[in-house]
């Protein structure tokens, strides 16, 4: 009878925690069934992604040697693309800092080309210049950034030559200063001087931008530059891949104070998941990750968030979002925060169209105003990279202007003769 009664015990005892199980279970697949289909109806729009970068690093741009279906040594492929439910993708065009006031505008249209490459020569893909276009599209829509002002070398021709190309945002600084706007780093020593954050012409590139109807990325600029362009843009700006500084105090990260502005602004933050940036560490979960979109969301609220993850741009992600295939792992977590319907959507594409309809629109009412002429003065560049820009027949009529050295040495020779 003891010994019944032990196995009717020990009976209940299972059945109790197989029950507990299958509900644990239950729970998961409820969760993972509700993320798939949510980003089934609502596919992801990511605002920041470098596998260009991938190609000219390992590559030197030869897309003929690079499988785009199943890549195992990049986070991006077209497998994974369609795995991971994106059902649109910002390519960055990126070139090193070290360009800057060399080579810095070839280089970068070499990164557009490719790109172009890569969404017009896979039929998964398509290339799109609008906020329609990335709506209505049925294949993965591509659309084309650059990443650092330094790309158009302090001029609007090149800026406006580049949107003729399909550039549809450019973030104003990478991780060096150009002339006209300040970078959040101090790596690179390019234009190291007081009172950048904002110039007179680094307003009329965002004058610019506004017209063209070009998305303004202020990602990798310094709190004082985003601050100045949020105070001074008349269209929305976006983070295309930041996250919050009060989770993680990296200074790549935006604090509240600008989340305010930005909101004010009507602008974006796209959620960067790169290790450092999230968990200030290499040791980052989806869970760290989901902490940045809770605490943005309580900030300013869900219809200001987007997702940029920064795939290929950096190495060290998170456990469970190493590449493109797993944002539904993300998506999971926040239905389990009690995230709704209706806030997922707007994070992964809504809110991205919402911002770049507004962009357009502000483009559309700056219809009949001309292409700025503004130049930046040769005193804020690097005048030994810049031509004298002369006929030739000055110089071989002897009417070249005179360099300083010149001058003086005739004003000293005109001194002495005066003796």
């Amino acid at each position: 009878m003891l010994i019944y009664k032990k196995a009717g015990i020990r009976g209940a005892w299972i059945r109790w925690f197989v029950c507990i199980l299958l509900s644990l279970l239950h729970g998961v697949i409820s969760e993972t069934s509700r993320a798939l289909d949510i980003m089934t109806k609502y596919p992801l729009i990511d605002g920041h992604n470098d596998l260009a970068l991938r190609l000219r690093m390992h590559h030197n741009n030869k897309l003929s040697t690079f499988n785009m279906h199943h890549n195992p040594k990049v986070a991006t492929d077209i497998s994974r693309l369609t795995a991971g439910h994106v059902g649109g993708q910002v390519f960055a065009a990126y070139v090193l800092c070290t360009a800057q006031d060399k080579d810095a505008v070839r280089l970068t249209l070499e990164q557009i080309d490719v790109i172009r490459r890569i969404c017009t020569e896979n039929p998964e893909l398509e290339l799109v210049t609008t906020a329609e276009g990335m709506r209505t599209s049925t294949k993965i829509a591509c659309l084309i950034s650059i990443e650092g002002g330094h790309s158009i070398d302090s001029s609007l021709a090149a800026l406006r030559m580049f949107y003729q190309l399909g550039v549809r945002s450019m973030a104003l600084t990478h991780n060096c200063n150009t002339p006209w706007a300040e970078s959040s780093s101090s790596y690179y020593t390019y234009y190291q001087q007081k009172n950048n954050s904002l110039t007179d012409f680094g307003k009329a590139v965002v004058n610019e931008m506004n017209r063209l109807g070009m998305l303004v990325d202020l990602s990798h600029s310094s709190w004082e530059t985003a601050r100045a362009v949020l105070k001074h843009s008349t269209a929305p700006v976006i983070f295309s891949h930041s996250s919050a500084y009060a989770i993680c105090n990296n200074i790549r990260n935006v604090p509240n104070e600008q989340l305010l502005l930005l909101k004010e602004n009507g602008g974006l933050i796209m959620v960067n998941f790169y290790s450092s940036f999230v968990a200030c560490s290499n040791n980052a979960n989806v869970s760290v990750v989901a902490d940045h979109f809770d605490h943005l969301k309580q900030v300013i609220g869900a219809e200001s968030i987007g997702i940029g993850a920064d795939f290929d741009g950096a190495q060290g992600f998170p456990k469970g979002l190493e590449d493109v295939s797993k944002y539904p792992a993300l998506i999971e977590e926040l239905i389990s925060r009690n995230w709704t319907e209706e806030e997922l959507a707007g994070v992964l594409r809504l809110n991205f169209l919402r911002v770049f309809r507004k962009v357009e629109k502000v483009r559309d009412d700056m219809l009949y105003n001309l292409p700025s002429e503004a130049e930046i003065s040769l005193s804020e560049v690097n005048k030994s990279c810049r031509a004298m820009l002369v006929h030739p027949s000055s110089h071989r009529n002897g009417n070249a202007p005179l360099t300083p050295v010149k001058a003086l040495i005739c004003f000293i020779l005109f001194l002495i003769q005066l003796k």
